[in-house]
């Protein structure tokens, strides 16, 4: 690109962003469209959309984790101990 084309591109990026009125995008369009026949319900902000389950304490998982893992030792252990060499 030569520098005669950087400075027209820079004019013109220049000239768009200092518009008076923009064109709104094609989804905002679509949705104006929409909420015009079926506008949306009113909601309070950031609304769950139905009650969470309840989740198991972060003990819990640890413990049983932990309790996995011990099991597996004592099973090695007890694996290693039985076998004849």
């Amino acid at each position: 690109m030569s520098e005669q084309d950087d400075a027209q591109r820079e004019f013109d990026l220049r000239w768009a962003d200092e518009a008076e009125h923009k064109e709104p995008s094609a989804r905002a369009r679509m949705l104006a469209a929409r909420w015009k026949e079926n506008p949306p319900r009113p909601q309070p902000f950031r609304a769950d959309p139905e009650p969470v389950a309840r989740r198991r304490s972060s003990w819990v998982s640890t413990a049983i984790v932990l309790g996995c893992v011990a099991a597996v030792i004592l099973l090695l252990g007890y694996t290693r101990f039985r076998a004849p060499y």
